[in-house]
């Protein structure tokens, strides 16, 4: 499987990095899958609800969860995914981030280096929960 975002939607989410470092950001992609690549559609903002460590540390709310289902059901989309950021990290999921992943989303982390977000890398958990598998992002070309 492959993760195609477009420009936009990358730059909100490099934007959401910048504007919450040195904390966390989080946020859910919707979108529509196409035999082997999830097309992101639309990036939603969510907040970290976490009230401690949110320098290393997100946490969505399931009642956050719920709110994007029903605004990617409501635009006829699914629910493709989660993204986060890692102030002053590289984009690879942590043991904690494992521990909270669910194995069919798309799970792409921004690393923000001082402030400025730098490398944006995506990754699946394997069914089994062993460990994720990286998932190439594709950018699509502006017609």
């Amino acid at each position: 499987m492959k993760l195609q975002l477009p420009p936009e939607a990358e730059a909100a989410i490099r934007a959401h990095a910048r504007e919450e470092y040195p904390h966390e950001c989080c946020g859910a992609l919707l979108g529509r899958e196409e035999e082997e690549v999830r097309v992101v559609e639309q990036v939603i903002r969510l907040a970290n609800e976490r009230t401690d460590e949110r320098e290393r540390r997100f946490y969505v709310s399931p009642q956050q969860v719920l709110m994007a289902e029903r605004q990617a059901r409501k635009a006829g989309l699914l629910l493709l995914g989660f993204y986060h950021s890692h102030p002053d990290q590289p984009p690879i999921p942590s043991a904690y981030d494992r521990e909270h992943a669910l194995p069919f989303y798309s799970y792409p982390i921004v690393s923000v280096k001082q402030g400025e977000p730098t490398e944006l890398r995506s990754w699946r958990l394997r069914e089994d929960r062993s460990g994720y598998e990286e998932e190439a992002i594709l950018t699509p070309r502006a017609e």
